[in-house]
């Protein structure tokens, strides 16, 4: 027989579970928050207060607390009561102004607010608005970009590279092919002052060039190795040179070979296509235009640039393109391949939601037409 307190049943409907699946699973909830939530859950699914006290390495006491305040309150009764202190100056009316002005007009000849511009206009002091932006997420200052990709086929073509990355053929090599081009070797003007304790790396923001070389890489997207080579011009000839490295260095027994590039000119000249016609075991992807985020290898630059070419200082071309070989070799002994987790849906779900914005902006007398609005 069951023992102890009778409990009152706990009504959970529908709009409320989803809310609760919400905020017990999202990463930025507040912990205490997420904890109520998976209280309430698992009481209405019928499980017991100390059952619930076990799973969640807490006590009974708190678990029938929250059962109780939720089954009384609703969703309000999840949250923390108001906690003694003197009363509020600010009144929702000047917190709904404040919020309005932020996000529905522009200060006189400037492009957004500060703190100081704000708080002069609605009458409240800088540290009020500070507070009123940071409860509702306004960061004025800030600034993004974006570029909508105009290519007629840019759901098929992403549809088409999502998934190679996510199911790649059997028995086959997929190879994502682009050109760092214009890499400079730059030479500061002093010399570079080292880590010390409590202070940073130190350097000059001034500096001399010394020309440019162009970085040719392919990235094999199941092992992470990386088969590149520097040539001083960019033209189809040295993409011709790189196709012949890359077929010396890949199996002879391999039957199909995938290679995701770009749009850029060099690799459609009628010398290339020729090429590709004498090797019939490469089949080409090319990324929608204004796309080269979908080629994986531009993920590898990002990591070369950072950890060897942004910071370096290199007196000649040639030192430059020993550092790059250097890198090149030292990456390759441990190659650790990226891992794709978005698959098509969630890419192109992201533009159509972009494009209702744009569509709807006040701002924007005219969206520009992409595939992607008829998604």
């Amino acid at each position: 027989m069951r023992t102890g307190r009778p409990k009152l049943p706990l009504q959970l409907l529908p709009a409320d579970k989803e809310k609760l699946l919400l905020l017990a699973r999202r990463p930025k909830t507040a912990q205490r928050v997420a904890l109520r939530s998976q209280i309430v859950l698992r009481a209405a699914e019928g499980h017991s207060n100390q059952d619930i006290a076990r799973r969640l390495g807490i006590s009974g006491a708190t678990v029938g607390k929250w059962r109780e305040r939720f089954r009384s309150e609703g969703m309000e009764g999840l949250s923390d009561e108001p906690r003694p202190g003197a009363p509020r100056k600010i009144t929702d009316v000047q917190v709904e102004e404040a919020v309005t002005r932020t996000l529905e007009s522009l200060p006189e000849a400037a492009t957004h607010w500060s703190t100081r511009s704000l708080a002069q206009e609605v009458g409240l002091s800088q540290s009020a608005i500070v507070r009123i932006w940071h409860s509702f997420g306004l960061q004025p200052h800030r600034s993004e970009k974006f570029k909508l990709s105009t290519d007629p086929f840019l759901v098929e073509k992403i549809r088409d590279i999502t998934g190679l990355y996510l199911n790649p053929p059997e028995h086959a090599i997929v190879l994502s092919i682009d050109e760092k081009s214009q890499v400079q070797a730059l030479d500061r003007t002093q010399p570079i002052l080292p880590l010390r304790p409590g202070l940073p790396e130190q350097r000059t923001s001034d500096y001399q060039r010394h020309g440019t070389t162009s970085l040719f890489a392919a990235l094999n997207i199941a092992t992470g190795q990386v088969i590149g080579t520097c040539h001083r011009r960019h033209r189809h000839q040295e993409f011709l040179k790189f196709m012949d490295l890359v077929e010396s260095k890949l199996p002879p027994q391999a039957q199909e070979i995938h290679l995701v590039v770009d749009n850029y000119g060099t690799h459609k000249t009628p010398t290339v296509i020729r090429w590709f016609a004498r090797h019939p075991r490469y089949h080409l992807h090319f990324t929608p235009t204004s796309g080269s985020w979908v080629n994986q290898v531009e993920r590898w630059f990002a990591e070369i640039t950072e950890k060897r070419i942004r910071r370096g200082s290199f007196t000649s071309v040639w030192s430059l393109e020993k550092a790059i070989r250097e890198y090149l070799e030292h990456y390759n002994e441990k190659p650790k391949p990226f891992v794709w987790t978005a698959d098509a849906d969630l890419i192109l779900g992201k533009i159509q939601r972009l494009c209702q914005r744009i569509s709807n902006s006040p701002r924007v007398l005219s969206a520009p037409k992409t595939s992607a609005t008829n998604l």
